[in-house]
């Protein structure tokens, strides 16, 4: 029996704990045991049950499959089961699937945390990151342009204190651009002379999952949004895309490549995932 549920279950790493699983619904549960400190939350949520120390409530489907199927996202668990399995069996499972859920749903609150620590106001007086230390907003009706005063820590924009946010926001998102290429221009060439290999072309990207990618014809693409961070953080992503022109993989003999260049590049690349909500 058990043999056949562990089959079910897509993904390896089951962790097996010895108590079977308390479950209720969520219309059931006391709302005191579904406190937000007590229960990582799934707003579309029909079931909970307790994961270790945590109320974990998820969602469930049910449809034409053959499997078990959980996927943790930013609206929490989903549970996808087969529509002729028993429900006890899909609660075993999803016990025994316990370590793996709530460390990715961990993840994800942290996530969330860091989406909203990192959330910009584009207003008179509030900071923007650049290069790992914050500027203050100042707007300028007087001016004329972007001025960025260093020893003041400020970035003064021509425009006026009336102005809207989005408008504070793309005035400073068009110079933080420019910024970016004439910094990541220079690194480039620098850690490309050191790994022997030829940039083509670089692109700026605003993508939203990663940091930089790189193409066999010697094109990197590197996303703008680096500029905010500090500049062994920026060294640490235009070496990582400068090296896959040598390794286009992450075997071990890519992040040597890497390391012949960047000694450290293990605490710059902790940094970088501590710190930002996308990926390299």
């Amino acid at each position: 029996m058990l043999k056949g549920l562990v089959n079910l279950v897509q993904g390896a790493q089951l962790s097996l704990f010895g108590a079977e699983p308390v479950v209720e619904t969520a219309a059931e549960a006391p709302a005191a045991r579904r406190s937000e400190a007590d229960m990582l939350l799934n707003p579309r949520a029909q079931r909970e049950l307790s994961l270790g120390e945590h109320r974990v409530a998820y969602e469930l489907k049910r449809a034409r499959r053959r499997s078990i199927g959980f996927v943790v996202g930013a609206q929490g668990l989903r549970v996808s089961a087969p529509r002729w399995l028993p429900q006890a069996d899909i609660e075993r499972a999803l016990h025994h699937k316990a370590d793996w859920i709530l460390r990715k749903l961990v993840e994800q609150r942290e996530r969330a945390r860091r989406v909203e620590a990192s959330r910009i106001e584009w207003r008179d007086g509030a900071a923007l990151p650049f290069l790992g230390a914050p500027l203050r907003i100042c707007l300028r009706p007087e001016l004329t342009g972007v001025r960025l005063h260093e020893e003041l820590r400020e970035l003064h924009l021509g425009l006026p204190l009336t102005a809207g946010e989005d408008q504070v926001r793309d005035v400073a998102q068009a110079w933080l651009k420019r910024r970016a290429r004439a910094d990541f221009e220079p690194r480039c060439q620098r850690f490309g002379a050191a790994l022997g290999v030829q940039m083509t072309q670089l692109r700026l990207s605003s993508a939203q999952t990663r940091w930089g990618s790189a193409s066999a014809d010697g094109s990197i693409r590197l996303n703008w949004r680096l500029i905010h961070f500090a500049p062994a953080i920026i060294d640490y992503v235009v070496a990582h895309e400068l090296a896959h022109l040598r390794e286009m993989n992450h075997s071990a003999a890519f992040w040597e490549v890497v390391r012949s260049v960047l000694a450290d590049f293990e605490q710059a690349r902790g940094r970088l995932r501590e710190e930002s909500i996308i990926s390299e």
